[in-house]
């Protein structure tokens, strides 16, 4: 790694590789760095229309620059290179905040579902970091162990479900599912959890007494390619190392808004 550091350990790469999730010790920032993150945060969510639900952060840093201070710094990247080579960019983020009491479920899924059109090949990590307790009260994440490379690899049947309820309007159907295999991921603040694109997750609705928010950040190997139909609504940033397709990359310091409108306009979710 470029500060020749390494965040995994041997047992972490192999279980993310082998299972296709894994959750690395330790916390992710210096706790002041942490904070700073968590009162940027809780600015953004003050700010936030009142009309959408706070689940549904998506792409953020696409419209506030100063959140690429924590999505592209080394502390995250080294948590990803050993699992997607020295040459990265940053492919999206997304706070997922569940309210308490009223915070809504998170359908069984694969995030390759959504970016089939989008990327190629398939091939991200995504860090959950946990900006709250993230605990089996109040909703957190479960994955599927090895549902990464099993059955339909990453793009399972779907069927419709209530988005009265559900952050999503479509779960994987239950028979390309494995629920009973469930293990949940529970965080405390400013740690993570890695998991393979493929890899299905899911969480339960927050009907508890405390807020459960975390920030995914997700990263493609430089030889993925983003397909360029998609351009006027996904950007990619640099994060380490080469860029070596020369794909059109994105200024960290630069406010991206009318992305963000235009996603909302084509009525485009990429998760």
């Amino acid at each position: 790694m470029t500060n020749n550091t390494r965040r995994l350990t041997e047992a972490e790469i192999h279980q993310y590789r082998t299972e296709g999730y894994t959750l690395p010790q330790g916390e992710v920032f210096a706790p002041d760095k942490f904070q700073r993150l968590l009162a940027h945060f809780e600015k953004k969510l003050t700010e936030w229309p009142k009309d959408q639900r706070p689940e549904a952060m998506d792409t953020p840093h696409f419209g506030d620059p100063l959140l690429n201070e924590w999505a592209l710094a080394p502390e995250v990247i080294d948590l990803v290179e050993p699992l997607l080579g020295p040459d990265i960019l940053l492919f999206s983020t997304h706070f997922i905040c569940k309210p308490k009491g009223d915070g809504r479920r998170v359908p069984w899924h694969e995030d390759s579902a959504y970016w089939k059109k989008l990327l190629n090949p398939m091939e991200v990590a995504t860090v959950w970091l946990a900006l709250d307790p993230s605990t089996k009260v109040n909703g957190c994440m479960y994955v599927i162990p090895r549902s990464h490379n099993t059955g339909k690899m990453g793009f399972s049947d779907y069927v419709d479900v209530d988005t009265a309820k559900s952050v999503f309007g479509t779960e994987i159907v239950k028979a390309d599912r494995r629920d009973e295999l469930a293990v949940p991921c529970e965080l405390q603040p400013n740690h993570c959890s890695l998991h393979d694109a493929r890899t299905q997750h899911g969480s339960a609705a927050n009907t508890s007494e405390i807020r459960r928010c975390g920030w995914t950040l997700r990263f493609i190997p430089a030889t993925s390619r983003l397909n360029p139909d998609y351009a006027d609504r996904q950007l990619l940033y640099h994060a380490r190392g080469k860029n070596t397709l020369g794909q059109d990359l994105a200024d960290p310091s630069k406010d991206y808004s009318h992305v963000l409108a235009e996603r909302k306009r084509q009525g485009f979710k990429a998760h």
